[in-house]
């Protein structure tokens, strides 16, 4: 089984910038692209950001349960198609899942020993400055996505990790250290540990 790692982090806050840099670093992860209704924004290139789908479409997609989790927000769906996982299983492959505080805990219930980092910006006055600077949003949408992100916050103590973004490239290092880390927990490396226990347990070969 893969280590399956959740990184939620309000709109903002720079988490698809580390992501994006931490997946270069590192060949032994896939990033599992999710399923949306909303539109393409800025830069952003369908089956590399988000798979765009319609609304009819993700509703027959929820029938057929083909989603890990999905959630509502701001009147468009997100969702992590299964497929991901398995994917990830086949290529022998740890899973980064990029996705919100309410697919986060519904993604925790369904795989509890998954690892969940939440990414928060130094202050409001930060976070609101990156917002303006990404130049896609309108003033209502950015109040909007102001108070949301106060709300996600408060959310901070149900994730195993909370990274504060100062500067990229430290943010980047904290997050491969926590990646790493979690490789070698006792848990995820019990069959590796087994084989080397039965090696010992062998009858040593007599000496001549």
């Amino acid at each position: 089984m893969p280590t399956v790692f959740i990184i939620s982090a309000p709109s903002g806050s720079g988490k698809s910038t580390l992501v994006s840099r931490l997946l270069a670093s590192d060949p032994g992860l896939r990033f599992s692209v999710s399923y949306t209704t909303r539109k393409p924004r800025g830069n952003e290139k369908p089956g590399e950001n988000y798979i765009y789908i319609s609304r009819e479409e993700f509703l027959e997609r929820i029938e057929r349960n083909e989603f890990l989790e999905y959630a509502e927000v701001f009147g468009n769906y997100y969702g992590t198609n299964r497929k991901n996982l398995e994917m990830a299983i086949t290529e022998g492959k740890d899973l980064i899942l990029d996705i919100d505080v309410k697919g986060a805990r519904q993604l925790k219930e369904k795989i509890p020993e998954a690892v969940t980092i939440f990414v928060l910006a130094p202050s409001r006055d930060i976070l609101e400055q990156r917002l303006r600077a990404r130049s896609e949003d309108s003033q209502e949408v950015i109040q909007r996505r102001l108070r949301d992100a106060a709300e996600e916050i408060r959310n901070y103590k149900q994730y195993d990790y909370v990274l504060v973004n100062h500067q990229v490239e430290e943010s980047v290092a904290t997050l491969a250290a926590i990646v790493r880390a979690e490789r070698v927990r006792r848990i995820r490396m019990e069959e590796q540990i087994r084989p080397i226990l039965r090696s010992f347990e062998e009858p040593n070969p007599r000496l001549f």
